[in-house]
């Protein structure tokens, strides 16, 4: 198991995600990011009105996940 930030993952906060599998952490990332969408987060939503920009290039879009995957690759299993 692996453990990832919000802020890693590219949102606001410090909030810890565990998972197994890079697919896991997005899944656990989304989730959080809809229910702070939800309760209108400013930093939240600041940082997806971020994650919308980079959602216009393709290319940018799978540099960033290839970089998130990567990271995620190199962290210990704790």
């Amino acid at each position: 198991m692996k453990t990832m930030t919000c802020k890693q993952l590219g949102g606001a906060c410090d909030l810890e995600f565990q998972a197994n599998t890079f697919e896991e952490m997005s899944e656990l990332s989304k989730q959080h990011g809809m229910k702070m969408h939800q309760q209108q987060d400013a930093a939240h939503l600041q940082a997806m009105q971020k994650m919308g920009e980079l959602m216009q290039s393709p290319d940018a879009l799978k540099k960033w996940f290839d970089s998130k995957r990567q990271e995620f690759d190199s962290l210990p299993e704790s």
